[in-house]
């Protein structure tokens, strides 16, 4: 996960700014997400390429919760001794780019191989924050 800066996701730069004492800045916080961890993506991909019944499908890998971004921004700063983070108004600037409520639905590609999600978010959050934590320098 890229968390050198925001330009790929919100997710990274929220952990770095957490980790180096920084308050995230949340704008609105209402939107909704899912998130699935990386080992979780890697054995779905996995299965996917071993199942030859899948060959031409289309298939989403989404994650078993869906999570509104301030819940989010709770579960990092539960993770993070002295963390905080603030609720802001949108920028009009981005507002006009932002996507909304985005989550997905693995039902399909569940249906076919038996493949769930194993590691829920505050897990996954956990474990990042761990590694982040031991591993910042190397990143940014």
């Amino acid at each position: 996960m890229r968390i050198k800066d925001a330009r790929q996701t919100f997710l990274g730069i929220w952990i770095r700014q957490a980790l180096e004492g920084r308050p995230i800045e949340v704008w609105e916080g209402a939107q909704k997400r899912d998130f699935n961890y990386v080992e979780d993506v890697i054995d779905a991909l996995i299965v996917a390429a071993s199942n030859e019944a899948l060959n031409g499908g289309t298939f989403n890998i989404g994650g078993s919760e869906v999570i509104s971004l301030r819940e989010v921004a709770d579960l990092i700063v539960r993770n993070q001794p002295g963390a905080t983070y603030e609720i802001k108004e949108f920028p009009a600037s981005r507002k006009k780019i932002d996507i909304g409520d985005y989550y997905t639905n693995s039902e399909k590609f569940s249906g076919a191989t038996g493949w769930a999600p194993r590691i829920g978010l505050a897990d996954g959050i956990m474990r990042t924050m761990a590694y982040y934590r031991d591993n910042l320098s190397h990143y940014i």
